[in-house]
């Protein structure tokens, strides 16, 4: 290496670690004595892989948990690159075509990645070790609850008949009136199910927080203030449209397919093991979740997961 290069870079860390109030040359001595990083250390992979306790003896009893514990790291990164757009000030096109990109990426692969669920599970033992995991249900995901306060308002995880009167209802109401809580009620009695309450009494305080922090941060709240330009550049429509369609139509879509598989047989319909009404839960085109109403048409709101509203299938690609 160059004298003068090594000189600057010697400089450079005796000014970092003056901050500290240690001088360079204990920093020197620290390294010189710290042993080589391993790559099973980095990542901790003793610990990752001991973190499979199954409640049964089943072998893909395994498969299910390594499956939901991959796409609760997946949405961890969505996350990350959400974070990153809601709390810039505010995030510049640049940044928001990168982000969604990724974001894009993260939800193809967790929508292709379904048949793991869908068709790589033996209907039989599922069918055996779900009965040792109730009340816990996927809909207790509560990544999946902050993707939404996120990437929308409030207004649009309302349930459909009460969205419109948003204004007059209090934090209180707009909590109750949430449209994931109708997916935990009890199929016999309609009363709030196990499921539900436990997560509620868990995350209640932290989802009002959510909401009130991404109440004017949200994406959709980026777009509504034209901090993009007006009109929106196509390129950023269309990835904000990607984005919409992939988590609230494709992945609802996977979900309810893989459902179907097991909770449906010729006897009828077994009930999902919290309880939750996933029939009405999960279907896109019940609920009509959509996180930019702005960027869809009132057609394609209308019939939103009944029908595939990007035609180009490269479309989802980033």
């Amino acid at each position: 290496m160059n004298e003068k290069v090594l000189l600057e870079k010697l400089r450079r860390l005796e000014e970092k670690y003056a901050a500290s109030g240690q001088n360079l040359e204990s920093y020197l001595d620290g390294l010189y004595e710290a042993d080589f990083l391993n790559y099973w250390d980095y990542i901790h992979l003793d610990t990752l892989l001991s973190l499979q306790v199954k409640r049964s003896t089943l072998p893909d009893e395994e498969v299910f948990i390594v499956f939901h514990q991959i796409t609760e790291l997946y949405f961890k990164l969505i996350i990350h690159e959400l974070e990153q757009l809601c709390l810039a000030s505010p995030p510049d096109a640049e940044l928001l075509e990168n982000k969604l990109c990724r974001i894009i990426r993260y939800l193809n692969i967790l929508v292709k990645s379904f048949t793991v669920m869908s068709e790589g599970l033996d209907q039989g033992q599922f069918m055996r070790f779900r009965l040792a995991l109730v009340p816990a249900s996927g809909f207790q995901s509560v990544q999946f609850r902050k993707i939404e306060l996120m990437s929308t308002s409030i207004k649009q995880l309302l349930h459909a008949g009460i969205r419109e009167k948003h204004h007059a209802l209090s934090p209180e109401e707009k909590t109750e009136g949430l449209y994931w809580r109708s997916g935990s009620t009890d199929l016999a009695s309609g009363r709030k199910t196990l499921t539900l309450s436990r997560f509620e009494e868990k995350y209640n305080p932290l989802i009002r927080q959510w909401a009130e922090i991404f109440q004017d941060t949200n994406l959709n709240a980026h777009l509504e203030k034209n901090i993009w330009g007006n009109p929106i550049p196509e390129q950023l429509k269309d990835r904000l449209r990607q984005f919409d369609q992939l988590i609230n139509i494709s992945w609802r879509s996977a979900h309810l397919q893989s459902a179907g598989r097991y909770l449906k047989s010729n006897a009828g319909v077994t009930e999902a093991t919290g309880g939750t009404n996933w029939q009405r839960y999960l279907p896109p085109g019940f609920q009509k979740i959509l996180f930019f109403p702005s960027l869809w048409s009132e057609e394609e709101q209308q019939n939103w997961g009944h029908q595939i509203l990007h035609r180009n299938p490269n479309d989802f690609t980033g």
